[in-house]
């Protein structure tokens, strides 16, 4: 005969396997789903990272202005400044940058015969080979080319598709950012949504201020590469220091992609220049990653430099590049998380 007790212990059981289920399918979906939700991630800590500085351009002191800007006119400008921005930088860039840059590809040729020369003289190649050969001879290369360089156009045209669905879909989550807040307001209790969205406000500052510390990075990365390159006497030092901008954007294999050329044009002028240019780019980067990486997204984000790192470490361990870029936003979000989970609410009563 069945009793209340063993109809509420089936019940328990039926809503555990239901509820296991549900949860095994949705991970399940995510985990299929996983480059379109991560493209929504780095769209939301965009416009988590932009909201404070639409916010200000909404209503600008400087300008005698009785009403608010409108908000989808105000993340044009702001699209507008920061596309200005860049078109501005490679304008003063672009004539000695295109001089270099047809430099070096004039002495193709030049430089490839003297590494080669080199190679060999130390017994790593046995042959001399043409450019079309060493070519042909690549890992890669041959009768699979086609459908490697094929791949890597998908890979470049997937990229660029992901990027201006990125810039869309933040324009939208900015325009509409109050009844998506709002919204996402009413999915907590009545009496913690003001702590709610005041931790929300707090983690888009954070999440604002790591955006100017990616391109404080570059800009130091940049600069010191120019001037280190300059004084090595090094060739090209212009597009050199550029790659080195452009790679510090891109954790881990950044540094090293914007290495490897710069050595490759240091073997044209001597040895003793190839050695202090790995010896300036080590120094470099051991500068980068152990100080400035650390104290500059300390100070801008707010977090501890060992969270900088740890976060580093596991983002690149879960998602390789993807996760170690994303992963200091993710760790201040985190942090706002935790600090308000564990705070005293104004009862008295701990989270």
């Amino acid at each position: 005969m069945s009793t209340p007790a063993n109809d509420n212990i089936r019940s328990l059981i039926l809503y555990a396997i239901v509820m296991t289920a549900l949860v095994a399918v949705l991970l399940w979906s995510a985990y299929i789903a996983r480059d379109a939700l991560l493209i929504v991630y780095v769209s939301i800590l965009f416009a988590m990272g932009f909201s404070p500085i639409v916010r200000v351009i909404e209503r600008p002191r400087f300008l005698a202005l009785t009403k608010r800007l409108p908000r989808w006119f105000a993340i044009l400008i702001l699209y507008v400044a920061i596309l200005g921005t860049i078109a501005l930088v490679l304008f003063l860039i672009f004539p000695p940058l295109v001089e270099q840059g047809q430099g070096l590809w004039q002495k193709r040729t030049e430089l490839f015969e003297r590494g080669q020369e080199y190679l060999l003289s130390k017994g790593v190649l046995k042959e001399h080979l043409t450019m079309r050969e060493a070519v042909e001879r690549a890992p890669g290369a041959g009768g699979n080319a086609v459908g490697h360089v094929a791949g890597a156009v998908v890979n470049v045209a997937g990229g660029i598709f992901g990027v201006v669905t990125i810039l869309i879909l933040t324009f939208y989550m900015l325009v509409d950012s109050w009844s998506l807040q709002h919204q996402a307001l009413l999915l907590f209790p009545r009496k913690h949504r003001a702590r709610v969205d005041a931790a929300s406000r707090v983690a888009m500052v954070k999440v604002s201020a790591w955006l100017g510390g990616q391109l404080l990075l570059a800009a130091v990365i940049g600069t010191t590469s120019a001037i280190g390159l300059w004084a090595l006497g090094v060739p090209f030092f212009y597009v050199l220091a550029l790659v080195s901008a452009v790679g510090e954007m891109i954790p881990v294999v950044g540094p090293i992609i914007a290495a490897v050329p710069a050595i490759a044009v240091a073997a044209t002028v001597s040895m003793k220049t190839v050695l202090l240019v790995v010896l300036f780019f080590f120094l470099q980067q051991q500068l980068e990653n152990h100080i400035l990486v650390p104290k500059i997204m300390s100070r801008q984000v707010g977090v501890s430099a060992v969270t900088v790192i740890v976060s580093l470490l596991i983002g690149g361990s879960l998602l390789g590049i993807v996760g170690a870029l994303l992963a200091v936003p993710t760790a201040a979000i985190l942090q706002v998380i935790i600090s308000e989970l564990v705070t005293e609410d104004p009862a008295g009563v701990k989270k």
